[in-house]
């Protein structure tokens, strides 16, 4: 046997070099839409479809998973440029059902483009876990030390039930998903890669363009998600977000009718802290204006009803943490340092309580060190530079994420910035549609500063 290996090492050394086919294209399976989605209307430009991608690419051999995919046909073949991927936000939104609705893209857009999406892996279609967590858990903020160890243990054994049910659930990071996204890609035959990621789906954007630079032709990062913050820094700067939105909202009924804003002419402020301290728990409450801005009637709507006695809608904490927390470490060792944290987003924001960065904390307490993919400065050089878009008035992903970002991406960013508030505002004017469907479309790169006004 040592012989014959040291005979085939050597007929290698000496053959000349011979052409080795590529990888074979992954397969996609695409079909008619069969499943019925509340609000959808079934559209025939519209088909569904399955990539098999393995569970683990370390061993692209072994266990396997199927993605669920979405694609609106552009309706004039000459037209069209070629397709668009959208990566979807949460973690744990669906893009199958954000191409099924049809409104996330423009109409020139929708003309120009096949425009296609999927489940991430552990999302919706695509090896969802079935494990819910248990009734009797810790609230969301937690209040002891005895309530931190109890988050922990529950935190743990929900993670094991997820395992159980969905082999994907422990290999389910963005670094991951970058690799499915170039299956994908080259599934479709797309020599490079048409990207637009909204929140979370900027970071998958982000890991794609720097493990694959030279496959991307143009990328938008709507909301950008800062991956490269100290824990102390995300959650401060997520709270200072939320205060910053709800500083604008009172400000904003405080300037218009109250045929608009049904607060206008009351104490504002006042109103909302007598709702947080009704309730049993302030974070379901503190979370409405991430949730509802720029809808800011219908926020004070909600902010009176419960005033007047009416339940908070659900605070979902649970949202593919899978993903979330293999990528986001949440290395906090008791409760005096989780207690640290909560007094950085309360000085941060005085009126709206902790902020979605202590929730994302308590989705991961626990989690298994070190994580797949561990915060680090972004190393991506790409032909075309990235177009990162945000509002300033993000409750979400502040607007300093994005500047950040594209600091980090040098020539490879183009920040734009929309002067307005809310979270993923591409559609919001004329302004901000026609700056990334020009950059989508026809790879026009807006001028350094570029901003697009409010929204009237």
């Amino acid at each position: 046997m040592r012989l014959v290996a040291l005979v085939t090492a050597v007929l290698v050394a000496v053959t000349p070099a011979v052409a080795y086919a590529a990888p074979a294209r992954p397969a996609l399976d695409w079909g008619e839409c069969t499943e019925v989605i509340p609000e959808v209307t079934p559209d025939p430009q519209v088909t569904c479809g399955w990539l098999t991608l393995p569970v683990d690419w370390a061993d692209p051999g072994g266990e396997t998973f199927r993605m669920a995919l979405a694609k609106r046909a552009a309706p004039h073949p000459e037209r069209r440029v070629g397709t668009l991927v959208f990566g979807p936000g949460g973690p744990g939104d669906s893009g199958v059902y954000r191409v099924r609705k049809g409104t996330r893209f423009s109409a020139e857009l929708r003309d120009r483009f096949d425009i296609v999406s999927f489940d991430p892996r552990t999302v919706a279609r695509s090896a969802a876990p079935l494990c819910a967590p248990e009734a009797n858990r810790p609230p969301v903020i937690l209040g002891s030390q005895a309530e931190f160890d109890r988050a922990i243990v529950t935190n743990r054994a929900y993670w094991a039930r997820c395992r159980e049910s969905s082999p994907a659930f422990g290999n389910a990071d963005s670094t991951t998903i970058a690799r499915d996204l170039d299956a994908l890609r080259r599934a479709l035959g797309e020599p490079r890669l048409t990207f637009h990621g909204s929140s979370y789906g900027t970071l998958l954007g982000q890991m794609y363009a720097e493990r694959y630079p030279a496959r991307v032709r143009a990328m938008v990062l709507e909301s950008a998600f800062d991956h490269h913050l100290s824990l102390n820094e995300f959650v401060r700067s997520e709270a200072a977000a939320s205060q910053d939105v709800f500083d604008e909202f009172v400000a904003w009924c405080d300037r218009v009718s109250v045929a608009e804003c049904v607060l206008h002419g009351t104490d504002v402020r006042a109103t909302w802290r007598s709702v947080l301290d009704q309730a049993e728990d302030v974070f379901q409450v503190a979370a409405l204006p991430m949730v509802l801005t720029p809808q800011w009637p219908v926020l004070a709507t909600k902010i009176k009803e419960i005033s007047e006695g009416a339940p908070p809608p659900e605070a979902k904490l649970d949202a593919a943490s899978g993903v979330f927390c293999a990528d986001f470490p949440a290395d906090v060792r008791d409760f005096r340092a989780y207690r640290k944290l909560i007094e950085i987003a309360a000085k941060a924001a005085p009126d709206v309580p902790y902020g979605a960065g202590m929730a994302a904390v308590r989705t991961c307490l626990g989690w298994p060190q070190p994580v797949a993919n561990p915060p680090h400065r972004l190393r991506v050089h790409t032909r075309t530079p990235l177009l990162v878009f945000n509002a300033v008035h993000d409750p979400r992903t502040p607007y300093d994420w994005a500047r950040h970002v594209t600091a980090e991406l040098g020539g490879s960013g183009r920040l734009v910035t929309y002067l307005g508030a809310g979270h993923g505002q591409y559609q919001a004017t004329d302004c901000t549609t026609a700056v990334i469907d020009r950059y989508l479309i026809d790879l026009t790169v807006p001028p350094p500063g570029t901003t697009c006004p409010a929204a009237a």
